[in-house]
């Protein structure tokens, strides 16, 4: 597929792949020595945002059928 660098398509690509990093470092997180709660919250914070643009990203790209 050939992608413009500012479609629709391509944003959705980069925010998954940020939301997985994002995971990454909240596990990593989560097992750490002391737990820095506040970097935690941060992180998660930010992943639940990725979370809902992606979502708003998918609506826009496929709309509901038409019942």
């Amino acid at each position: 597929m050939d992608f413009n660098l500012r479609s629709p398509e391509r944003q959705l690509i980069e925010l998954k792949i940020e939301h997985a990093d994002l995971n990454a470092l909240v596990d990593m997180a989560v097992h750490a020595f002391p737990v820095d709660e506040l970097l935690l919250r941060r992180l998660k914070k930010r992943r639940l945002h990725l979370r809902d643009q992606i979502s708003q990203l998918e609506i826009s790209l496929d709309p509901p059928e038409p019942a």
